[in-house]
């Protein structure tokens, strides 16, 4: 090897060395040409459900993340998801013998984990309904289950080997949530979309409506009292109390300002101690049966709770399943709240922007948890939603020439922040479609920008989203998914369409656009 060549290899090194030093040049790693999860934790919970012999073992059913499990009270998650197919999981239940095995309710049928969710199979013979959103298992056998359906209620004595369809006198068929009496498993109740309760005393051999009193008849969510299974309760437009099995119901609302419930759950130890889950409230707790309720969401940022479950050996300890924000853990009976997101990586995000004077700053439009925002190039997140009254978001742009104000599109309309996140206000005039699917901002004039909606075509504002209106002249699909500006040419705006394909537009240039073309010339 010759001098000169051994001298170019030490200068070589030594100038890798340098660089290395400098960081300009890093050694390959997990981000460098591989992808890398940073977040935001959390998303959307449908289910939850806690392991009745060893309570720190919980369980999470998620959106399109499939089973979560946690071993630490919630204090971190790992996916459990091997042979689980179907990963939008609607509903789950633990065989209270052997909580090893459990199984997931998902929108293609029922699947079975025999080892604490390690690995998972489909038990679908007889099935033939495919999205299951509630199961029950008889506690007293626990290898009879029922399965609440799309199509009505399907039972199995086999511990899910084969399911035959038990409908008899069930008018309607669209179950969202199940309830077994503790004391006489034969007797059960099936809570439907449009139909109300209905009760079975055989076994879902046959079924009667038990719709006295009930005044609403969209049932989401249903729970029995452990002590006296005479009395149960029904998550409606509000909640329904019945005292005598069904046979009447009374409205119990007193100070449940949040109307949609979806979720109940009762303190096993005090049962004149419930819960209340509801899409835009949070949760609501009463201590006595009912009669009376106050919002327990000290803590809890996500507003829609899906999903309740409680510690049977500590009462005083709960978990809350909400609609893009992951989990949230109480310890004090709902007093306050906490989130316990870590390892839950769920999160379905919708929207990213990027500040273009801090790279490192980031944000996260999600599917009904708001926005989150990074100011470490994702390493860490936390939610910014003061003032965003509508937490499914879709679009987000920033301003390039004021980068702490931006706008965010939801379904309820356009959002803007002028202090980075810290706090929003609606900007809607004119607005007349809310549904927001896609935003752009002009370049060169940022108080320029336009909202494409689902159904209301492409809206246009010149005053920072003060006010709004229509531009859909030749715009013959309505329904914009996405928009883009020609960063040469702010004039040119073309937007994506659900079904109609691409359509441009060329406006007039006027004095907004004339400064800026004087000055390039």
């Amino acid at each position: 090897m010759s001098r000169t060549t051994t001298l170019g290899k030490v200068l070589l090194i030594g100038l890798l060395a340098l660089l290395m030093s400098l960081g300009q040049l890093h050694p390959v790693s997990a981000g460098t040409n591989v992808w890398t999860s940073i977040g935001p934790e959390g998303g959307n919970i449908q289910a939850l459900a806690i392991d009745p012999q060893t309570p720190t073992t919980l369980y999470a059913g998620t959106e399109w993340g499939g089973v979560f499990k946690s071993t630490d009270g919630g204090a971190s998650w790992s996916a459990v998801n091997t042979g689980l197919t179907d990963t939008r999981v609607r509903a789950l239940a633990i065989d209270p013998a052997t909580p090893t095995t459990l199984y997931a309710g998902t929108t293609w049928g029922v699947f079975k984990s025999t080892d604490g969710g390690a690995s998972w199979s489909a038990v679908n013979t007889g099935l033939t309904a495919t999205v299951v959103y509630a199961l029950a298992i008889d506690r007293a056998t626990p290898t009879t289950l029922y399965a609440g359906t799309w199509d009505g209620v399907f039972k199995s004595t086999d511990g899910g080997a084969s399911w035959s369809a038990v409908n008899t006198g069930l008018t309607d068929t669209y179950v969202w949530d199940l309830a077994i009496d503790p004391a006489t498993p034969t007797t059960l109740y099936a809570g439907t979309y449009r139909g109300g309760v209905f009760k079975s005393t055989d076994g879902g051999a046959s079924w009667s409506a038990v719709n006295t009193g009930l005044t609403d008849t969209r049932v989401l969510a249903l729970a029995i009292d452990p002590a006296t299974p005479t009395t149960l309760y029904a998550g409606t437009w509000g909640v329904f109390k019945s005292t005598n099995g069904g046979a009447s119901w009374s409205a119990v609302n007193t100070g449940l300002t949040a109307a949609s419930v979806w979720a109940l759950a009762i303190d096993p130890a005090t049962p004149a101690t419930l819960y209340a889950g509801t899409v835009c409230g949070g949760v609501f707790k009463s201590t006595d049966g009912g009669a009376s309720w106050s919002a327990v969401n000290t803590g809890l940022t996500a507003a829609y709770v899906a999903a309740l479950a409680i510690d049977p050996a500590t009462p005083t300890t709960l978990y809350a399943g909400t609609g893009g924000g992951g989990v949230f853990k109480s310890t004090d009976g709902g007093a306050s709240w906490s989130a316990v997101n870590t390892g839950l990586t769920n999160t379905i995000v919708l929207a990213l922007a990027i500040d273009p004077a801090t790279p490192a700053t980031l944000y996260a439009g999600t599917l009904g948890g708001g926005v989150f925002k990074s100011t470490d190039s994702g390493a860490s997140w936390s939610a910014v939603n003061t003032g965003l009254m509508d937490t499914y978001v879709g679009a987000l742009v920033i301003d390039p020439q004021a980068p702490t104000t931006l706008y965010a599109g939801t379904w309820g309309g356009v959002f803007k922040s002028t202090d980075g996140g810290g706090n929003w206000s609606a900007v809607n005039t004119g607005l007349t479609a809310t549904d927001v699917r896609a935003l752009a901002i002009d370049p060169a004039r940022p108080a320029t920008l336009y909202a494409g909606t689902r159904g209301g075509g492409v809206f246009k504002s010149t005053n920072g989203g003060a006010s709004w209106s229509a531009v859909n002249t030749g715009l013959t699909n309505t329904n914009v998914q996405s928009l883009a500006i020609d960063p040469a040419t702010p004039a040119t705006l073309y937007a994506g369409t659900r079904g109609g394909g691409v359509f441009s537009i060329q406006q007039l240039i006027n004095k907004i656009y004339l400064p800026l073309i004087l000055r390039n010339r």
